[in-house]
């Protein structure tokens, strides 16, 4: 490692060099899905964001020294309802089990095929309900949660300094709880810990009567459990921070008498869709696995490596415009980058390290690597530099099944085209373009960013 890992804290607004608990099992924790629907690209950029740095602590301090848990938020109201609607013939646990495990299932299947490796531990909210309970019970004994109505509420004003990630006075704050509150609570800032469960909604049996967990009491639970009380990373997306991550705070320190849950607190900014904040009703919306299997955005499929790469070309701290360009542009760029064999024992390139080093600096990591590959592409004996480069973040180029004859080839005809364009002589043009896509092999034609000139990549449809 050439320099010292510089991480952004959202607790303390400061960047700082990055200093683990116990080097031998550096640990993370970030927010995954609620599974009863299809992830869309905004829940994407944080799982790509933090599989980035989950490589480059397996770098810094070793792949077995590091422990990365991302939840399965599988209890929900949202889920519940969802139930209803898709399996309204089956029993209520029934339809649940359906929903939540073609999500998830579907969730795996799309983070896979964006390169993100799978976490350490991925533990589900159903199998942690005795640990919620047993910290709901802890919170209620030393005075910072009471019960109202069968239900257990948080008292936001038991905690002095309640509201220190997020930065807004108590008397600012709403409930903001997934589940709703009612007007039996305390303060207005006052949140679920536990809700009572009517007889079709799904329940666990606990001292307060048959309930279900309040969502935020979920991740405490589930980081505590596999962990420790403090831990070292906490991620997520910007959205998170209040009322989510605060109220995990609040739990989680009065519950264990701590004066941190983590020591560091990451958080990715928001994504937009052509220039628009993503919304189902204005029709600006869309899922990963829209972008990978359908022609829903910009009238074709997107490999993952190239929403992967799009994602990285932007901090992960910034807003990033999500666009038909952006891919278009990345796609140009990863076009270029050879492919080649990864080797252990070969280490990542000082600058792509460096970039990396300083908060996840993926924009100077990619044009690092792509100066990189333009090496490469002349001097072979650099692509293990470059492979480790390109793996540490998880855009390595597979080679294809295309043989070297027949690239060679098609490289020939595209140049050729390229001149018959040139020549404006269309017809011959489109005879080559028609019978490459006869063979099954499609081009796209676009500019280069830096020279403004003409280019043209293809790849094998079939």
């Amino acid at each position: 490692m050439s320099a010292t890992l510089r991480l952004y804290n959202t607790l303390t607004r400061e960047k700082t060099a990055f200093s683990p608990i116990d080097a031998d099992n550096v640990r993370m924790y970030v927010c995954g899905p609620t599974v009863y629907d299809f992830a869309h690209i905004g829940n994407a950029r944080p799982v790509i964001v933090f599989d980035v740095l989950f490589r480059l602590l397996g770098h810094v301090y070793g792949d077995n020294h590091v422990t990365y848990a991302r939840n399965i938020t599988d209890v929900d109201d949202k889920i519940n309802a969802r139930a209803l609607r898709d399996f309204p013939h089956l029993p209520l646990n029934d339809a649940i089990h359906q929903v939540t495990e073609k999500t998830a299932a579907q969730f795996h299947a799309d983070v896979a095929a964006l390169g993100c490796v799978p976490p350490t531990i991925e533990p589900r909210a159903t199998d942690n309900i005795s640990q919620m309970i047993e910290i709901i019970e802890k919170l209620i004994g030393n005075g910072h949660a009471y019960v109202a109505e069968g239900e257990v509420l948080f008292d936001t004003k038991s905690m002095t300094d309640y509201g220190q990630l997020s930065k807004r006075p108590l008397d600012e704050q709403q409930a903001g709880a997934r589940i709703a509150v009612d007007v039996h609570k305390k303060n207005p800032g006052d949140f679920v810990l536990w809700k009572l469960s009517s007889e079709n909604e799904p329940g666990w049996e606990s001292p307060w009567g048959r309930g279900r967990p309040g969502w935020h009491i979920e991740c405490s639970a589930m980081s505590g459990r596999y962990l420790g009380e403090v831990f070292d990373i906490h991620g997520g997306g910007l959205d998170l921070i209040f009322p989510h991550h605060e109220n995990e705070i609040a739990q989680s320190r009065c519950a264990h008498g701590t004066e941190v849950m983590a020591n560091v607190w990451m958080h990715n900014g928001f994504v937009q869709v052509e220039g628009r904040k993503m919304s189902k009703s204005d029709g600006n919306f869309i899922t990963i696995n829209q972008l990978l299997e359908t022609e829903d955005f910009g009238g074709r499929k997107w490999p993952g490596d190239v929403l992967r790469l799009a994602m990285l070309m932007t901090h992960y701290r910034e807003p990033i415009d999500f666009s038909v360009k952006r891919l278009e542009e990345a796609e140009r760029l990863f076009s270029k980058w050879p492919a080649a064999e990864l080797d252990g024992d070969v280490a990542p390139a000082p600058a792509v390290l460096d970039a990396l080093s300083d908060d996840l600096n993926t924009v100077a990591a990619v044009q690092a690597l792509h100066a990189l590959a333009q090496e490469a592409n002349a001097d072979k004996s650099l692509l293990p530099v470059f492979a480790a480069s390109a793996a540490l973040l998880g855009v390595l180029p597979k080679k294809t099944e295309v043989d070297e004859a027949l690239a060679h080839a098609v490289d020939a005809l595209v140049a050729m085209r390229l001149e018959m364009l040139k020549a404006k002589n269309f017809a011959e043009a489109d005879k080559i373009r028609n019978e490459l896509a006869d063979k099954g092999i499609q081009l796209k034609d676009g500019k280069d960013a830096a020279t403004g000139e003409r280019v043209t990549t293809w790849e094998v449809k079939r």
